[in-house]
């Protein structure tokens, strides 16, 4: 029996006055997979997240996670979901603990549940050494992490990622490419880049969108079949005009 699919783009489409941001993408992401998001800048890869989670709603389509509508029902759907957008709501002047705990109580979390999920959640995402610090404090690499905490902080089924290794140096970026792929065990996620050399070492398949289309969807190993190199495949998608 084939995965239950807990990301769903039906139809979605958003447009503002004449500009087309994002037309008719369809796909589905079962349970358990890790999907690089794949584009270059302006293609349409943040509206569709944004879309995806109810942030902004469709022009015409719909957006489904874990079978609920998101437009009718976003509150239902927004307790499935773990988002992370390229800059996450963070307060400078908050510890990482104060921070969680916020989120977690405005989440409606027990006190015990949150005494939990704050334990893992520093553990997992490595930020016990810097747990007391003001955010405004931390480098670009723990700001990332303190977001990707409050992310995960109630256990969502789905994680959505826009662009999460932007701005980090190499060793920051192979710290967040090994928890992508830890969490991608036992989560679904859809991580957005524009940066090629993301995409092999945390994806089981790619979606490349360009002019708000989808244009390829696939494995890495099938985006490169024939032994056409990540970068020719870039330049030959993002040539082909979609409206």
């Amino acid at each position: 029996m084939s995965e239950p699919l807990m990301i769903e783009a039906r139809g979605l489409t958003k447009q503002y006055g004449s500009f087309m941001a994002v037309r008719d993408v369809t796909f589905g992401i079962p349970k358990g997979q890790v999907v690089a998001f794949l584009g270059p800048n302006g293609a349409g890869k943040t509206t569709t997240m944004r879309l995806l989670t109810g942030f902004i709603a469709p022009t015409h389509g719909s957006s489904w996670i874990g079978g609920i509508n998101v437009q009718e029902n976003r509150i239902a759907a927004a307790e499935r979901i773990g988002y992370l957008p390229e800059n996450g709501p963070l307060y400078s002047d908050m510890t990482p603990l104060d921070l969680l705990k916020f989120f977690g109580e405005a989440r409606g979390l027990s006190e015990g549940t949150l005494r939990q999920r704050i334990e893992f959640v520093l553990d997992r995402c490595a930020l016990e050494s810097v747990v007391g610090k003001p955010i405004g404090k931390l480098s670009k690499g723990f700001r990332q992490r303190v977001s990707m905490a409050q992310a995960l902080l109630h256990d969502p089924d789905v994680l959505i990622m826009d662009e999460p290794t932007s701005g980090l140096d190499p060793n920051q970026i192979r710290v967040m490419r090994q928890l992508i792929r830890q969490l991608g065990a036992s989560k679904t996620v859809l991580v957005s880049t524009h940066i090629l050399q993301e995409v092999e070492p945390i994806a089981d398949r790619v979606l490349f969108i360009h002019d708000g289309r989808i244009v390829f969807d696939g494995t890495s190993a099938e985006l490169t079949a024939g032994g056409v190199s990540l970068e020719d495949q870039f330049a030959r998608l993002t040539a082909r005009r979609t409206h």
